[in-house]
């Protein structure tokens, strides 16, 4: 993983969010944009800040914990 300013311009980017993500003002969203060997992750309120950057075999994993994992009390 990495976090840094945006080094390619975000607009050359396909950016999505789930669809179970509200569009209130406000709401807590993360926006994804994959490509061939990474998957770029953003806060939805602050497109123009930092974005992660994750491998396609590190995003897959993280996905498998996520979805398998009991949530924190």
């Amino acid at each position: 993983m990495s976090l840094k300013p945006p080094t390619r311009d975000s607009s050359e980017l396909e950016w999505s969010k789930s669809s179970y993500s509200s569009n209130e003002p406000g709401s807590d969203c993360v926006e994804i944009a994959p490509t061939p060997r990474t998957i770029h992750v953003r806060d939805s309120k602050n497109t123009r800040g930092p974005q992660l950057a994750f491998a396609n075999s590190t995003w897959a994993e993280f996905l498998a914990y996520a979805t398998t994992s009991t949530p924190l009390a």
